[in-house]
């Protein structure tokens, strides 16, 4: 079986535009994986381009051979828009091997490890108003939470920390400790909270939100700091007792070796349609087990990247529990068949053929590319903030 093209389908999904990537084969067999990454569209399509020749007549079934074709032989190593093509068109190939074998890709990467997947839910649900303006609407904080445990969610990640200086006083602490603290009251004490970041903060701001959100018991505290800080990160997590996970924004196993070695985190949070694919996300995780380190993969992505992030886990010993969006956009489900379903906040594997999940195009083409809603944020005194 050989590779005879790759295309890319971009689907507006507001938040983001969705990349899917379709391999096809001489033997009629259609792989499809997803490489969406915000604001970066028309680079990761880009790339997928640059990367086809490199892989054309090539044996979609030799996946680390293709990896290794498609990082080494284009001589400049990716960063993360090429390794998100990278990741796109890897994940496309094990649909295609799946299928190949009518097996599961989940049997593939080595077999089932557990029956059900738990799934966590995200209060913004993908849309950019509800994502990061709630901060300031504790009541539609609280509606989401109940919302959540009341669709049968038992976890739920909460964005409490407004747009934060470098330091500041006591305001912004109090503020996030009352939405916290609304949320907890809400829920009560047996829902697991994780409480994002967003690494907006620096070590010495992170440390002081820990400080006061511990007696909310949080699940744990995700990206205090920026990546490229590992000192950083570090420093926070000697500092408090909230478990901290990071590594949404690495990519390959290299980057997160030192985060490893010293012992930085608690949970990491690759994604699968970020880092260099399920392959790579493997052996990232199997890194993060000698340590006994849990992995969490980030997913506010589509269908297809969330298709794959449930056999991820079905399949890795290590892994601990399962972002997504739900509500993003309400036709969500319709540009795919087969889509995931959560049941009382699990997702039962699908024993089909490949990932399981197929893009519907000519759903996907009702909704074509857009450049995405622009998250300019700024602090009060005009100066940039990360959103």
């Amino acid at each position: 079986m050989k590779i005879v093209d790759v295309k890319s389908v971009v689907v507006n999904a507001e938040l983001r535009n969705w990349v899917f990537v379709k391999v096809e084969t001489d033997e009629g067999i259609i792989g499809w994986g997803e490489a969406s990454l915000e604001w970066k569209t028309r680079g990761v399509v880009g790339c997928i381009e640059d990367l086809k020749p490199f892989i054309l007549g090539l044996d979609p079934t030799n996946i680390e051979h293709l990896y290794q074709v498609m990082q080494r032989h284009p001589f400049f190593r990716p960063g993360a828009v090429g390794y998100s093509a990278i990741s796109g068109i890897e994940m496309a190939c094990w649909d295609i091997f799946g299928k190949s074998l009518g097996l599961p890709v989940y049997k593939l990467l080595g077999g089932k490890v557990r029956d059900k997947i738990r799934m966590y839910d995200h209060l913004g649900g993908g849309q950019m108003d509800s994502l990061y303006n709630s901060i300031d609407d504790t009541t539609t904080m609280v509606e989401k939470a109940l919302q959540s445990v009341e669709d049968g969610y038992t976890a739920i990640k909460v964005l409490v920390v407004p747009r934060t200086a470098p330091l500041e006083g006591n305001r912004v602490i109090r503020h996030a400790s009352m939405l916290m603290g609304a949320i907890r009251d809400a829920v009560g004490d047996d829902i697991d909270i994780m409480v994002d970041l967003h690494g907006r903060t620096t070590p010495e701001m992170a440390i002081q939100y820990a400080k006061e959100l511990r007696q909310y018991k949080p699940f744990f505290f995700e990206e205090p700091c920026l990546p490229e800080n590992v000192e950083g990160t570090l420093r926070v997590t000697n500092s408090i007792d909230i478990p901290v996970a990071t590594g949404e924004r690495l990519v390959t196993r290299f980057q997160f070796r030192e985060l490893l070695e010293k012992n930085a985190c608690a949970v990491i949070q690759p994604d699968l349609a970020h880092c260099g694919g399920l392959w790579e996300a493997r052996k990232i995780a199997a890194m993060a087990e000698t340590y006994y380190v849990s992995v969490a993969p980030h997913n506010p992505l589509g269908p297809l990247a969330t298709a794959a992030a449930i056999h991820f886990a079905t399949c890795t010993p290590n892994w601990l529990i399962q972002e997504s969006f739900r509500s993003d956009v309400p036709w969500r489900d319709e540009v795919v068949s087969n889509p995931i379903q959560v049941k009382e906040g699990y997702v039962i594997p699908s024993e089909k053929p490949g990932l399981g999940v197929e893009v519907n195009e000519t759903e996907a083409a009702k909704h074509p590319y857009k450049p995405e809603v622009l998250a300019r944020y700024w602090h009060e005194d005009g100066s940039v903030a990360d959103w």
